[in-house]
């Protein structure tokens, strides 16, 4: 077959090594330069490998604990079970995980896993040691590889994909081919402060929602707990607090407790909702406290962090740092099987463009590069193959036309900085009615004035504009709290007495 693989991420990289290993001709398109996007970024490691004690099945408990009961076990099952096999690829095809003195890998642990079950590369530069070797074995092989090229949209015919449409050097051409795998990403984009690189603006679930693809759970938006409140969003991994570093209020408090037993390593939604709330009350950042790790096993341990913290100005290992949480994973996205198979015959989605069914309401920490190991290869050893029967819902017409708006009126003139402060303050952390309400009508009055795109930005901030209406709608439509869906409660009106 001849296949477009569409995104250079772990899930990009590994659907185009297992279909170019297949038998099927490759060629792979991406955004940037070919390794760009969020993998590169990622401080914390793959989750899959089991000590004593520890288990597949403890794994798939934590996954659906932390999807609030709304993960899909089967494709929870599938990531645990086809964990190790894929984090031994990766050893065998150059990743250099940190083992101990006697050989053996290095496991950490972290927010709501119940185990140390986690390994790391260069300490906390998992991703960009990942991202380097397999850029490396698509290099060696025959795979071809457009850098630079902007996916437009799907083409589809006659109900099944024929290819795609990219801007490059600022010509629009189509490439044809007979599958097409999306492995575009997420949208962190969307919101003004986020961990996602600049180009993570929501391409492909876009065009796959142009296509008519079914769509979910766009609503579940995960919000990193620690960013460095100082300078450009810069992540503290959240292994930090797996190896025993504390969350303290401005009077040396450890204040998550009074939201969770689980502390500063509950879920990832509860911890950014404690720290959002406790910086509100205090009018100030909270602080993470790395000091009694000490600075040697920091500087060891967490080398790019100890880098990043030091060129701003802060001793970690000396005093605590200040921190706010920011967007940072999206759960949603492109519905599939468990074979990464959309709505649309011939579209593959992986990674966190795909809406899988693994992380529900809430993203267990260290699953999303495994599930982009993990599904990138059975979408490819899944091309050409029957699907088997599965149930798709379709999107609403209007998400479907470019040029389909519904009429509104905007309470603000459009631009990317006043799209990502709506949906920071309406469509983030701490949500209500009202709010998310006021999103959706704004967002559409926008789309409504909106002209056909022609630049680069200008389809990227009609890819934003699109999933904006998609995912406030999605929440408004989704009217109990849920997982990192949390509305506050209605505010009772102040009846007067006479």
């Amino acid at each position: 077959m001849n296949v477009i693989v569409v995104g250079s991420g772990i899930a990009g990289l590994t659907a185009a090594l297992h279909a170019h290993e297949g038998g099927h001709r490759v060629t792979l398109v991406t955004k940037g330069a070919l390794g760009d996007g969020c993998t590169g970024y990622a401080q914390g490691g793959v989750a899959g490998i089991y000590g004593p004690g520890d288990s597949a099945a403890q794994h798939a408990s934590d996954t659906l604990d932390a999807g609030a009961g709304l993960s899909d076990a089967a494709a929870v099952a599938v990531l645990v079970q086809e964990g190790a096999d894929r984090i031994a690829e990766l050893i065998a095809r150059g990743v250099a995980f940190d083992r101990g003195a006697d050989g053996e890998l290095l496991l950490g642990r972290e927010a709501a896993h119940s185990h140390a079950r986690i390994v790391h590369a260069g300490g906390d530069a998992t991703g960009a040691v990942i991202s380097r070797a397999l850029v490396s074995a698509v290099r060696a092989t025959t795979i071809a590889v457009h850098e630079r090229a902007f996916l437009v949209d799907l083409v589809v015919t006659d109900g099944a994909a024929r290819g795609i449409r990219i801007l490059a050097g600022g010509e629009v051409s189509e490439l044809h081919a007979d599958a097409v795998i999306l492995a575009t990403g997420g949208a962190g984009q969307l919101y003004a402060h986020t961990t996602n690189p600049l180009g993570a603006t929501g391409d492909g679930i876009a065009a796959a929602l142009r296509a008519g693809a079914a769509v979910a759970d766009l609503e579940f938006v995960q919000f990193h707990p620690t960013i460095l409140a100082a300078g450009p969003a810069f992540l503290i991994s959240e292994a930090v607090r797996g190896e025993g570093a504390t969350l303290i209020d401005d009077e040396g408090r450890r204040f998550t407790f009074d939201s969770h037993p689980d502390g500063e390593l509950a879920p990832r939604d509860v911890v950014s909702r404690a720290i959002a709330r406790q910086a509100a009350a205090q009018g100030s950042p909270v602080r993470l406290d790395a000091t009694m790790l000490g600075a040697e096993r920091l500087r060891r341990r967490f080398p790019t962090i100890d880098r990043v913290t030091r060129e701003r100005g802060f001793d970690w290992a000396a005093e605590p740092i200040p921190v706010t949480p920011a967007e940072h994973y999206l759960m949603g996205g492109v519905v599939t099987d468990l074979d990464g198979r959309t709505s649309i015959p011939g579209v593959f989605a992986v990674g966190e463009v795909a809406r899988t069914g693994v992380h529900g309401a809430n993203r267990l920490a260290s699953n999303s590069l495994l599930e982009g190991a993990v599904f990138g290869a059975r979408a490819a050893a899944a091309l050409g193959s029957p699907a088997l029967p599965y149930e798709f819902v379709s999107p609403p017409s209007r998400f479907r036309d470019r040029n389909s708006y519904r009429s509104g009126a905007p309470a603000v003139r459009f631009g990317r900085d006043a799209l990502q402060r709506l949906m920071w303050d309406e469509v983030g952390l701490l949500r209500t009615s009202e709010g998310l309400a006021r999103a959706a009508e704004t967002i559409r009055g926008w789309r409504a004035a909106a002209s056909a795109p022609a630049t680069l930005a200008e389809h990227e901030d009609a890819n934003l504009l699109l999933l904006a209406e998609a995912t406030a709608s999605a929440a408004l439509a989704r009217t109990g709290s849920v997982g990192a869906h949390y509305l506050e409660p209605a505010t009772e009106p102040v009846l007067e007495t006479v």
